[in-house]
């Protein structure tokens, strides 16, 4: 594939996303290019970008990794689809993260908690469990922002019910790095509690998690 070729490429219904970001992996050249789709006024080629740049953060992370503030910069974005992606590939960079970057930002990827959108959250939520999982020694600061989430208010974009959903995703990230958090009653304690929630999804969620540390 051709550098000319690839934004062309991006406008077509027919192209899968999946199959560019594995041209891209096996030719780096063309990465300017899909960083340029991302400021594409065609929606398929933008929104198709950021795709190709996810599932390359979750193949080979290496490869992205030098343009990390390109997606921290893109927390900011007005345009909530592009800023999902930059939540996830972040969540992906960490993995090889040398230079301590997310450290940096982490009070602003974590403020994102309390945001009005269910979505928002959950894809947080999502990479926390990496997240710790990658950085170690933010392990505490993690779990602590995790445990909040009992407590978010109720918003008209922000129902109960998505509340509990988002609490059924806190479970399965603490599950994921359960091991590591010292403070292990905090998290426990707020297990149990969700082992009574309405939603029977997340109760179930519950239930499967204290029947594991047992």
């Amino acid at each position: 594939m051709k550098k000319t070729d690839v934004l062309e490429k991006l406008g077509k219904k027919e192209i899968k996303a999946e199959d560019i970001a594995k041209n891209v992996m096996k030719n780096p050249g063309l990465l300017p290019e899909i960083f340029n789709g991302v400021s594409s006024e065609n929606s398929r080629v933008k929104f198709k970008s950021a795709k190709i740049l996810r599932g390359i953060s979750e193949k080979n992370p290496e490869i992205l990794y030098p343009e990390m503030d390109f997606f921290i910069n893109l927390l900011d974005s007005e345009n909530k689809i592009l800023k999902w992606n930059a939540m996830d590939v972040i969540g992906n960079l960490t993995s090889i993260d040398s230079k301590n970057k997310f450290d940096e930002i982490f009070k602003k990827y974590y403020s994102f908690l309390s945001a009005d959108s269910m979505i928002t959250v959950a894809h947080i939520l999502d990479n926390s469990g990496k997240i710790a999982k990658a950085r170690l020694q933010l392990t505490q600061r993690i779990t602590s922002e995790l445990l909040k989430i009992e407590n978010i208010p109720t918003q008209p974009h922000l129902t109960q019910e998505c509340k509990n959903i988002l609490l059924g995703k806190t479970i399965l990230a603490f599950s994921t790095y359960f091991d590591q958090i010292e403070k292990k009653d905090n998290v426990i304690s707020f297990v149990k509690r969700q082992a009574n929630n309405t939603r029977n999804a997340t109760k179930v969620k519950a239930e499967k998690f204290l029947k594991k540390i047992e």
